[in-house]
């Protein structure tokens, strides 16, 4: 079945669209071949940049449904009554690789859910793992450069990554979990997600609770050797893109049970650990992990440029009942991602089909840039206005958190087992036999690659500190490497 004809961009037919308009046969190509101009000008626009980590990535529509009654926690409409249902989309990504990098290898994984709420859309911008590398917004360029390619070589290099890493001890849980058996996950349908971060929830009576996300995969954890990794990105470097979209092109919906982990505000300044420190989990025996809700994937975007590489997530995107913590991490994303969007995307990225909230209408008073589409027409675009323009509700989005202290002051909160290394113990203290030996083995081989021995003396130290054993091992597996 045709479409009609192929057209220009303004609309009008094209005659020929195989041969440039020269002058005489074999004579050069005419000015006046706007069709050609038109081609080549569009082509050499067609990228935007990519994101400067999650750069690759893949994604698909679906549903979350509410199967657990959570208001005496929140006062979000969307979980307000078990059994409501709210559109989403889901992006998956690897962190450190370009846009052009392969599936198939170590690194975490992107886990960010954009909620297309009666309210407006709310953002969960998490990871398949529950910590991160570092706990303080202002080393994170840092320690992406580190992952990045070196400005001298090009390439990552194992110096820049455990030079940081060693004089970086929190990164110890993470790195941990990144080269123990779930550091390169089989697909994205086979593995779990996390808010990571800790955010607010609060309820109609103002009530506040300090929660953390859980998405647990129903269709089981699987994960791959770093050989079997190895193999897979050399012979399909698309691999989990490509199982996501197939899977959900044969009716087989991956889907996720979600939950939550709930701390009373008035237990965070004295609870065992940080609460608000991005490298440390709560324990499921202190808090364990209420569900409350069931995600499922099960529609594929028509276009990847357009709904995957233009999506926008950001941590700031709240709806009422739901807000940020004191969470330092947290508070730098609030404002890296926004800002990362507007310069990549666009500052009307929002217009996007797949950006622009589904139940309600955006009412702002921001105006014209790049690419703006009019929506707003004659409405004024200043408040407060006479006009019958849109208004402040009086009533904010999270409850206040009391502050104290003074500026500049480094002193942490004192909490009883607050150090950088108790977790990473406790995670590899978890491990059978086989999972230590696998991620020694995977560990040894990444530092064994440096190019001086203080800086894998550093490193090994950090796992010395969480565990003699662990310490032990690791040392003895990377001096065999480097004889």
């Amino acid at each position: 079945m045709t479409q009609g004809p192929l057209t220009t961009e303004a609309g009008a037919p094209v005659a020929d669209n195989q041969n440039s308009e020269t002058a005489g046969v074999g004579g050069p190509v005419l000015v006046q071949d706007q069709l050609l101009l038109e081609k080549l000008a569009h082509f050499n626009r067609e990228r935007i940049p990519e994101r400067v980590v999650h750069a690759r990535g893949a994604g698909a529509y679906g549903t979350f449904t509410v199967t657990g009654d959570v208001t005496p926690y929140t006062r979000a409409h969307f979980l307000g009554e078990v059994g409501r249902q709210t559109e989403v989309f889901l992006r998956f990504s690897t962190v450190a690789g370009n846009l052009g990098s392969a599936d198939a290898v170590r690194d975490p994984r992107g886990f960010s859910v954009k909620f297309y709420t009666e309210e407006g859309n709310y953002d969960l911008v998490g990871n398949n793992t529950p910590v991160f590398f570092v706990k303080d917004a202002i080393k994170f360029p840092d320690f992406i450069h580190t992952q990045k390619r070196d400005p001298y070589t090009g390439s990552q290099e194992a110096d820049n990554v455990w030079d940081f890493w060693g004089l970086s001890p929190e990164s110890t849980h993470q790195v941990t979990w990144l080269f123990g058996d779930r550091g390169i996950p089989a697909s994205y349908r086979h593995m779990d997600g996390f808010g990571s971060h800790t955010y607010q929830w609060n309820n109609e009576a103002g009530e506040v609770f300090w929660v953390k996300y859980h998405f647990k995969t129903d269709q089981g954890i699987k994960n791959l050797t770093q050989d079997e990794a190895n193999r897979l990105a050399g012979e399909d470097p698309d691999s989990h893109q490509r199982d996501l979209r197939e899977s959900i092109e044969r009716g087989e919906y991956p889907t996720w049970t979600v939950g939550v982990q709930i701390m009373p505000a008035a237990d965070a300044a004295t609870y065992r650990f940080n609460p608000f420190d991005l490298t440390k989990v709560w324990p499921h025996a202190d808090y364990p992990v209420i569900e409350f809700g069931k995600l499922e994937l099960n529609r594929n975007p028509e276009n990847v440029f357009a709904e995957v590489e233009q999506s926008i997530f950001s941590p700031a995107h709240f709806v009422p009942g739901i807000g940020p913590s004191p969470d330092k991490m947290l508070q730098g994303r609030l404002f890296a991602y926004g800002d990362a969007h507007r310069y990549r995307v666009g500052i009307n990225a929002d217009h996007l089909p797949v950006n622009r909230p589904h139940a309600t209408e955006a009412r702002t008073n921001s105006r014209d840039g790049f690419l703006y589409d009019g929506r707003h027409k004659g409405a004024k675009n200043y408040e407060p206005n006479s006009f019958g323009g849109p208004t402040q509700t009086g009533r904010p989005l999270w409850q206040p958190v009391p502050v104290t202290g003074v500026t500049g002051d480094l002193e942490a909160p004192v909490h009883a087992e607050d150090n950088d290394f108790v977790q990473a113990g406790n995670l590899y203290r978890l491990m059978t036999e086989e999972e230590k030996e696998r991620l020694i083995s995977n560990l040894a081989g990444f530092i064994a690659k440096v190019s001086r021995d203080d800086i894998a003396e550093r490193a090994i130290n950090n796992f010395r500190q969480a565990d003699a054993d662990y310490g032990k091992r690791l040392e003895a597996a990377v001096q065999a490497l480097r004889g």
